[in-house]
């Protein structure tokens, strides 16, 4: 596919109603998206959703929703077969997903690519199994009224998601959404639209009525208007601490609409003294250089026992400089580490590397420089003996930077993982599973591996404590998150 095509046709347009539509915002309201990998521009041509397409939007989604539309009285086995349908589409075009994806994100295919398509495949495969299973309750009449509990749709639900796993982030949005009867529209990030915009086919293809499923391009107005519309009835948000509080309190001052927030994390890995230790470093290093450190679970915090420390450290480093041979090209299949996403958070991370260096915030082990001569490519970065006040220590970098320290205590090890604003992911490395049970308790984390971190699987909660967010995706959790729970009482008296 070239960057001609990307510069016309659906990539320049909206998808509203089961409509490839030009937007009506303002025609130099555009966006301008980079191949990180060499820097050149994709394309000039992404539009900006204005008040009027959102509104546009939501009005069709609103018919789509009517009582009595063809969407409202489909049977459970009909909806199932339209996300079975569209999970079997996203297989057959994950190449090419795969590509619209890569060529403004920088992800090699078979190091992430690959496994997160196959993550929004198998959640609209997983939820579509849901459709006829998530039961209400009942409960007897012995006071003489039955009661009736029922799991009802929302409505109008916006997914604004991000641009670190754009179809991984549709597929936990979008699959729960639409399972449970909901309308859904689909805001793609500024700086990865190209794959939201060509699901518009894929959505008329799998036979979804209008306005069932939409999406519309855009950058944070965009979100800000689906935020505080009066007829969306929730957002769910994945994205930065600072938008998310944004996001709320729009959502709040409107018409109080539900939110889900994913807001990222530091998450921390403990590493005890008889941790199996080459399992322990090759989770550790994985965790921090998948998408280049761009993920929101990324291990960026690693805490190692005193007595395997030095031992720990060496083989991490070692670890690490082996994966700094294969950072490169993403179009190159041997590739596992990519650029990071555009020049903003290349000189953001670079900065921040700089500022810990000068400040002594830390000792830098290894990385931290920029390779190449084109691209916004990123030395995997190791800083050790950290001051806890750091920025570098304490704030979300989403690069290719881990700060590892020792501890001597278990006591120690937990006040210090959780004195930190986020509470996403961590993950304990020990042989010894009482210890392993009394530390996954104590951690204040939404999620924690034992011998394994970063890690997240499609039957289980995935959310976070504390300021890293609000609800939970995956599993019959975000069933829940979906729906509102009615009462309903008979009357058995007369």
């Amino acid at each position: 596919m070239s960057t001609d095509d990307l510069q016309s046709g659906i990539y320049t347009k909206l998808f509203i109603g089961n409509k490839v539509s030009l937007s009506k915002c303002i025609q130099d309201q555009r966006i301008s998206i980079y191949n990180p990998a060499t820097g050149a521009v994709v394309s000039d041509k992404v539009p900006i959703a204005g008040k009027s397409d959102v509104d546009l939007a939501v009005a069709a989604a609103n018919a789509a929703f009517a009582p009595n539309s063809r969407w409202r009285t489909m049977t459970n086995a009909d909806r199932r077969k339209l996300l079975l349908k569209f999970a079997d589409l996203l297989e057959r075009d994950q190449r090419k997903l795969a590509y619209l994806t890569r060529v403004t994100l920088g992800a090699p295919y078979a190091a992430f690519g690959k496994g997160e398509i196959e993550t929004a495949i198998e959640n609209f495969r997983y939820y579509a199994g849901w459709i006829d299973k998530f039961a209400g309750e009942s409960f007897p009449a012995e006071d003489g009224f039955y009661k009736i509990v029922r799991h009802e749709p929302l409505g109008i639900v916006a997914g604004i998601i991000p641009w670190n796993g754009p179809l991984a982030s549709t597929g936990l949005k979008a699959a729960p959404a639409l399972a449970t009867g909901n309308v859904f529209i689909l805001k793609t990030s500024e700086k990865a639209p190209l794959m939201g915009a060509a699901l518009g086919e894929l959505i008329i293809e799998a036979g979804f009525p209008p306005g069932v499923f939409q999406v519309l391009s855009g950058d944070g107005s965009t979100g800000a208007l689906l935020a505080s519309h009066m007829q969306v009835a929730k957002i769910s948000f994945t994205g930065s601490i600072a938008t998310g509080k944004i996001v709320q309190t729009l959502a709040a001052q409107s018409n109080l609409k539900r939110v889900t927030l994913e807001l990222g994390g530091k998450s921390p890995a403990a590493v005890f003294d008889d941790a199996d230790l080459e399992n322990a470093v090759k989770w550790c290093v994985n965790a921090i250089t998948v998408n280049s450190g761009q993920i929101c679970f990324a291990a960026s915090r690693v805490y190692v026992q005193e007595g395997i420390y030095d031992n720990f450290l060496n083989k991490f480093q070692q670890a690490m400089q082996e994966k700094t041979k294969l950072v490169g090209d993403p179009e190159i299949s041997q590739t596992v580490i990519g650029p990071v996403v555009d020049k903003a958070q290349f000189d953001r991370v670079i900065n921040i590397i700089n500022s810990a260096k000068e400040e002594g915030q830390g000792t830098l082990l290894m990385g931290g420089k920029p390779l190449g001569t084109q691209g916004y490519f990123i030395e995997p970065a190791i800083f050790t003996e950290t001051q806890e006040d750091a920025n570098i220590y304490k704030e979300e970098i989403f690069g290719p930077v881990v700060v590892v320290n020792k501890f001597r205590t278990e006591k120690e090890l937990i006040e210090r993982c959780n004195n930190s604003k986020y509470g996403l992911m961590a993950g304990v490395f020990t042989q010894d599973i009482n210890r392993a049970l009394r530390v996954s308790s104590a951690l204040e984390s939404g999620v924690v591996g034992v011998n394994c971190i970063s890690r997240i699987n499609i039957s289980c909660p995935f959310g976070g404590m504390k300021e890293s967010g609000i609800g939970r995706e995956q599993g019959i959790n975000a069933l829940h998150c979906y729906t509102e729970s009615k009462t309903v009482l008979i009357n058995l008296t007369y």
